[in-house]
């Protein structure tokens, strides 16, 4: 679904590019193979670990690593303990690392850390056993690739000139020579260049919707499902086997997760843009006339039902999930005002509708801040649908919301990609987006750093706690991504924008499932050890 909603988002006529429409294609063949590979590095990824003492389940993308239920006929032989007095291996970039990034994601010590989730150093050493290549050789390799990302950016964002004026005489000619409008999935989909011919109702209620934006949501459910490390996946090859789950569990889950991300796709985002076109809708006759409300194909009273009806909804499924997830006057999950208990999935509903009202409408409106704007918008895509899947399977812990609010300074970099396309209408009405602010040649190499700079910061944790594959596998997701922005971001962000996005996202998206991933296999391994 992904892959195909991108490859319409690329390859159907648009205003900038329609005379570019085949050269797309192979790039999002090559996005398409290449997640194919990833599929296929993360599911080794998550059998490399597999040992006799930890009782592994075959699981095809990862979702469930392990199982918790039928306890073994015999019991199994443990790995030889070294003795208390024993000298432990000494590693010291690795445990100095380990201190300075303990100390970004808020541990302060071994107690800590295990509330947390986190590892103490011992079980770092017996997680290192399991990696493809020495931790503290990765470890130090993704420092200096962080530091090195770090001081590039700075030094183009301190030498940058701005070329502003070659960017949009580059994009006007462009313009002249295009045909707008020449294909009907761009009006259903609210993607620029849609038809101006008249629609039914029902499409432009969709296209208010926007249902491109939808997956990013949708993915991050999956996300939180996999990092809780509780979700329960059918293999037909483990029939009769001691921990076999059962398909009636597995259906359950199945259910569970497909409403969360109805619940976060069609009806919350579906919420946030609608409620966003509202409040944009004198913008959107500058950059977007084609869209329903400036081009008036659908009344203000309408748009304000819509609003409140999928508002309404989404609480509503959220308070369903919750119930089937037990959380309901549990006494201790979610926010309590007072003797007042709001479980964890309507809170993270109300909070996510809340941020997005506050974000598209005065007096607050935050997208007129830039920096607070972006960052509000990456946040809402990548952290907290994560919280809801993990929420919904498992135990939200500090140390997963700490890494995921990390994680949404790449959204808010892929947030800046979005400004540049808008950046006559942002400055003509007064939004100072980060391209409005700084320029487009600087805000170029702010939004690339923001994206790798994060993702690199991520992978040097992964390899702090442990989880060398996949930090390995995380970085070789990020590598792709600086190659498309030197190839089309950084060459021309207005021209390219598309074209970039197309081609690096799906490394983004995949690289949030790999840390996903990551803290799932690291929370099963850590409750393991700790029953041992």
């Amino acid at each position: 679904i992904f892959f195909r909603a991108y490859k319409m988002y690329c390859t159907v006529p648009n205003a900038r590019y329609a005379a570019e429409e085949t050269p797309r294609r192979p790039y999002v063949a090559v996005a398409g193979i290449a997640s194919v590979i990833v599929i296929a590095l993360l599911a080794w990824t998550s059998l490399g670990g597999r040992n006799e003492q930890v009782n592994m389940v075959f699981d095809p993308i990862g979702l469930k690593s392990m199982t918790r239920t039928a306890p073994p006929q015999a019991p199994l032989p443990r790995a030889p303990q070294m003795p208390a007095s024993a000298p432990q291996p000494q590693r010291p970039f690795l445990q100095g690392a380990a201190a300075a990034t303990s100390t970004l994601i808020g541990g302060t010590g071994a107690a800590v850390a295990l509330e947390a989730g986190t590892t103490p150093p011992s079980m770092v050493t017996q997680l290192a056993s399991d990696a493809w290549l020495d931790p503290e050789l990765v470890t130090t390799f993704l420092a200096v690739a962080f530091v090195a990302t770090c001081g590039g950016v700075i030094y183009n964002i301190a030498t940058a000139n701005d070329a502003e004026a070659n960017y949009i005489q580059n994009i006007e000619a462009k313009n002249e020579t295009t045909n707008v409008g020449s294909d009907k999935s761009r009006q259903l989909l609210g993607i620029k260049g849609a038809l101006d011919d008249e629609v039914p109702l029902w499409k432009i209620r969709v296209q208010l919707t926007k249902p491109v934006t939808w997956v990013p949501l949708i993915w991050g459910v999956a996300c939180g499902a996999a990092a809780s490390g509780n979700f329960h996946w059918w293999n037909p090859f483990t029939i009769g086997q001691p921990g076999h789950i059962p398909l009636n569990l597995a259906l359950s889950d199945y259910a569970k997760a497909l409403t969360a991300m109805f619940m976060s796709g069609p009806l919350l985002t579906g919420y946030t843009q609608t409620i966003n076109d509202w409040y944009d809708r004198e913008i959107d006759a500058i950059n977007e006339p084609y869209r329903p409300i400036p081009s008036g194909r659908i009344t203000g009273p309408q748009v304000i039902a819509q609003i409140w009806v999928l508002l309404l909804a989404g609480v509503g499924v959220a308070a369903g999930l919750d119930y089937a997830a037990g959380h309901w006057f549990d006494g201790f999950s979610g926010v309590f005002l007072g003797p007042v208990q709001i479980p964890p999935i309507v809170a993270n509903a109300l909070f996510g509708a809340f941020v997005a009202y506050i974000y598209s409408a005065p007096p607050l409106k935050l997208k007129q801040s830039g920096w607070i704007g972006n960052y509000a918008l990456g946040a809402s895509y990548i952290a907290l649908p994560w919280w809801c899947g993990q929420s919904l399977f498992g135990e939200l812990n500090t140390e997963v919301m700490v890494l995921s609010v990390l994680y949404s300074l790449a959204g808010l970099g892929i947030a800046i990609v979005n400004d540049f396309k808008s950046i006559e209408g942002d400055r003509d009405m007064g939004l100072m987006s980060l391209p409005v602010q700084f320029g487009i040649e600087k805000a170029k190499w702010i939004c690339a750093g923001t994206i790798d700079a994060t993702q690199l910061a991520v992978a040097l944790y992964l390899a702090y706690i442990g989880e060398t594959n996949y930090a390995i596998t995380l970085f070789g997701l990020v590598a792709p991504q600086m190659f498309f922005q030197l190839k089309f971001f950084l060459k021309n962000p207005l021209e390219f924008d598309v074209k970039y996005q197309a081609s690096a996202q799906p490394f983004l998206v995949f690289g949030i499932l790999c840390t996903a991933l990551a803290m799932g296999h690291h929370q099963l391994v850590a409750s393991t050890a700790a029953m041992m």
